[in-house]
């Protein structure tokens, strides 16, 4: 039994949430997001809060259970809260910035590099090195955070790079004589 599946998802004042068969949609202050769910699991609306339980007691069912309550719960936090991700740039010469929407990043190559941001999805260089992804769907924004990462991973002998605030570079030692 999924005991996270069991609990039912408050929908804070300000949050409209439409159930429509399988399809979820959900409403709130900073935008609106759209979910299908599992044929094997049901979703309910009342009493301001979804619930979600298995049509069958098979594996698959008690799996998307607690996967659907945790989607679900995030698109309500998504409309209301938003959700952001960190990087930070370490590295000489290594700096972001804003070129309209797009972020213009300069990494140790002898180009720059341009990422325009999928729709959705607002970015922001507070400092030169710092990049703040932020959105109302968590796969976005993590996807996103992940393909700026991508540019530049950190190496491990000076940890140089493009890495998530917070992230933990396991360092190599270098060349010995």
């Amino acid at each position: 039994m999924s005991r996270l599946g069991k609990k039912p998802i408050p929908a804070p004042a300000g949050v409209t949430v439409t159930v429509k068969g399988q399809e979820v949609s959900v409403k709130g202050p900073k935008g609106a997001l759209d979910f299908r769910a599992h044929d094997d699991v049901e979703v309910s609306f009342g009493d301001g809060a979804l619930s979600v339980k298995p049509r069958h007691e098979t594996a698959r069912a008690r799996a998307l259970w607690g996967t659907t309550r945790a989607v679900l719960a995030n698109n309500i936090k998504g409309v209301t809260q938003g959700f952001e991700k960190n990087l930070e740039m370490t590295g000489v010469g290594y700096r972001a910035a804003m070129q309209g929407k797009n972020l213009q990043m300069q990494l140790g190559y002898s180009h720059e590099i341009v990422y325009s941001p999928p729709d959705g999805i607002t970015l922001a260089t507070p400092k030169p090195t710092e990049i703040k992804v932020s959105g109302i769907d968590p796969q976005a924004v993590g996807q996103a955070a992940a393909e700026i990462r991508s540019y530049r991973p950190p190496e491990p002998y000076k940890g140089k790079g493009v890495r998530y605030v917070g992230e933990y570079i396991r360092r190599k030692e270098g060349k010995k004589k």
